[in-house]
C-alpha cells in the first residue's frame, strides 16, 4: 500500500509543480492524466494531501489571500507546493532507478517527462523496456510450458497479453530513437553561444497510448 501511496504522492506533487490547485480540480486533472487513478476519490485523495501536509511538502492556502485568478469572492481551499516539496519533486524526477520502470510508477513518471532532462527520460524508457522484455519471455515460458493443459479461451487470453507486450515493446523502442536522436543532436548543437533546448519526440502520451 506504501508503494502506491508514493506513487499518488508523486502525481499530486507533479501536478502542484505550475500552480495552487483546488481539491476538485486536483483531483479531474488526476483522472484525467493518470490510468492508475483514473477510479480516485477523494477518500484516496485527501489522507494523500493531508500526507504531504504533514510533511511539509504541500501547504493548503485560502484563495482569499491569492493575488490571482483563484482568488474570487468564494473563499476555498487549494494547495501549493512549499520549497521543500519542490526539492522533493526535483529530487525524485531527476532519479532513474528501478522503481521508476514498474507499472504505476512509470505512468507517472512518463507523465512528468517535461520536467526531467533527456538523459533521465532515456534511461527510465530503457529500464521500462527492459522489464518489458523480461515479462515478454517470462510470459513466452509459461505459455510454452503445460500448453496442452490449457482450454482454448486461456491460451487466447495469453495470447492477448503478450500481443500488448509486443505493442508496448515497440512503443518504446521508437521513443527511445526519438530520445536518443534529440540527445544526440543536442550535444552537437548547443554551445554557451547557442544553447538548443532538446525537442521532444513526435509521440507524446496525449496521441500514443499504450494499450
Amino acid at each position: 500500500m506504501r508503494a502506491r501511496s508514493d506513487v499518488l504522492e508523486l502525481a499530486i506533487l507533479g501536478q502542484l509543480q505550475d500552480s495552487p490547485l483546488h481539491g476538485y480540480e486536483l483531483r479531474k486533472r488526476l483522472n484525467a492524466t493518470l490510468g492508475l487513478v483514473r477510479a480516485l476519490s477523494y477518500g484516496s485523495l485527501y489522507p494523500a494531501l493531508k500526507n504531504l501536509t504533514a510533511a511539509g511538502h504541500i501547504e493548503a492556502i485560502d484563495t482569499a489571500d491569492l493575488p490571482h485568478a483563484l482568488a474570487g469572492k468564494r473563499t476555498r481551499i487549494v494547495y501549493q507546493l512549499t520549497a521543500e516539496g519542490k526539492e522533493r519533486l526535483a529530487s525524485t524526477l531527476g532519479s532513474a532507478g528501478p522503481d521508476s520502470w514498474e507499472d504505476e510508477h512509470f505512468d507517472v513518471r512518463f507523465s512528468l517527462f517535461d520536467a526531467v532532462g533527456p538523459e533521465v527520460r532515456l534511461r527510465i524508457l530503457e529500464g521500462r523496456r527492459m522489464r518489458m522484455l523480461e515479462r515478454r519471455e517470462g510470459m513466452r515460458q509459461h505459455m510454452q510450458a503445460g500448453r496442452e493443459r490449457r482450454d482454448a479461451w486461456t491460451l487466447e487470453l495469453q495470447r492477448h497479453g503478450l500481443e500488448q507486450i509486443d505493442r508496448e515493446v515497440h512503443w518504446l523502442e521508437d521513443l527511445i530513437t526519438h530520445e536518443r536522436r534529440n540527445t544526440t543532436d543536442s550535444q552537437q548543437t548547443t554551445s554557451p553561444a547557442n544553447p538548443t533546448s532538446p525537442t521532444h519526440p513526435a509521440a507524446t502520451p496525449s496521441d500514443t497510448t499504450k494499450e
